[in-house]
C-alpha cells in the first residue's frame, strides 16, 4: 500500500496547524471507499463480520488512494439471521468505541457499532484533527464532535481550513452531517452503513441535522433505573460518568 495508513495523511502538521495533505474530493472518495467495505462485511459476506476497531489507522491507501480495511484482530462472526450479538469486553480504541460498547445501558452491541466508529472516523477526516485533543486552548474545543456540532448549528459557521470551493463545501457538509448520524448515541438512531452509502451519494439538501449525539437519552429499562450519561474528557479518553435514580 503505497501511500501507508489514513492517520498520517488527515491531521494537520505541524505547530502552524498546516493544512491537510488530501484534497476535499479525494477525501469524500475515502470516506465512501471505506463505507463500501463495511457494506460488504455487513451485508455481502455469508457470515456477517464486525470489525470492531475502525479508525484512520486501520484504513491502508493503494496507489490511487483506494481505501483497504486492515487489522481484523478484534472483528467478530454474526450470523446473518442474528443482529446483536454478546460481548464479554469491550474491544476497539477510546475515543471510536461506540457507548453501547461500553455499557449495555446504551442498547445492544450490533454491526451499528461499526457505524459509530465510522462516523468518528470520518469526523477526524474532516477537522483534519483528533476528536478529542486536551492540547487546543480552549475547553469548548477538546472535543471535537461537539465543538463542529455547535458551529454547524448556529448558520453552518465551521471556518474549516482549506474549503474554498462550493463544491468543496458542498462535500464537507455532507460528510458531517452524514457523520453525526452514525454517532448518535442510541444504536437506533444511527443508520445502516448502507443507509451511509445512500446518503454520501444523494443530494445535500435531502440531508437533515440530526439531534445532539453527546446528549442524555432516555433509559431503555424504565422498571428499574433511569440516569443521565455524561461524557467527561480525561487525559485522552472519554470517560462515562453515569449518575444512577432509583
Amino acid at each position: 500500500m503505497p501511500h501507508g495508513y489514513l492517520d498520517k495523511l488527515i491531521y494537520s502538521q505541524g505547530s502552524n496547524n498546516q493544512c491537510r495533505q488530501l484534497e476535499w474530493k479525494t477525501l469524500y472518495d475515502i470516506a465512501l471507499g471505506i463505507a463500501r467495505g463495511l457494506e460488504y462485511l455487513h451485508q455481502d459476506c455469508n457470515t456477517r463480520i464486525l470489525h470492531f476497531n475502525i479508525k484512520p489507522h486501520n484504513i491502508l491507501l493503494d496507489k490511487n488512494f483506494c481505501p483497504k480495511i486492515s487489522d481484523f484482530g478484534l472483528s467478530k462472526l454474526c450470523e446473518r439471521k442474528e443482529s446483536i450479538i454478546s460481548m464479554a469486553c469491550a474491544r476497539g480504541k477510546i475515543g471510536y468505541i461506540a457507548p453501547e460498547v461500553f455499557c449495555r445501558n446504551f442498547g445492544e452491541v450490533s454491526y451499528k457499532s461499526d457505524v459509530y466508529s465510522y462516523g468518528m472516523m470520518v469526523l477526524e477526516m474532516v477537522g483534519g484533527r483528533k476528536n478529542i485533543d486536551v492540547g487546543v486552548s480552549q475547553t469548548s474545543e477538546m472535543y471535537f464532535p461537539s465543538w463542529i456540532y455547535e458551529h454547524f448549528d448556529q448558520s453552518m459557521n465551521l471556518n474549516l481550513k482549506g474549503v474554498i470551493a462550493e463544491e468543496e463545501e458542498e462535500i464537507t457538509r455532507k460528510l458531517i452531517i452524514v457523520s453525526l448520524w452514525c454517532i448518535q448515541c442510541d444504536p437506533c438512531d444511527r443508520p445502516s452503513i448502507t443507509k451511509v452509502l445512500e446518503m454520501l451519494q444523494g443530494n445535500l439538501q435531502s440531508l437533515i441535522i440530526p439531534p445532539r449525539p453527546f446528549v442524555s437519552s432516555q433509559v431503555r429499562s424504565p422498571k428499574t433505573l433511569s440516569h443521565d450519561k455524561i461524557w467527561t474528557i480525561s487525559d485522552n479518553e472519554i470517560v462515562f460518568s453515569l449518575s444512577f435514580i432509583v
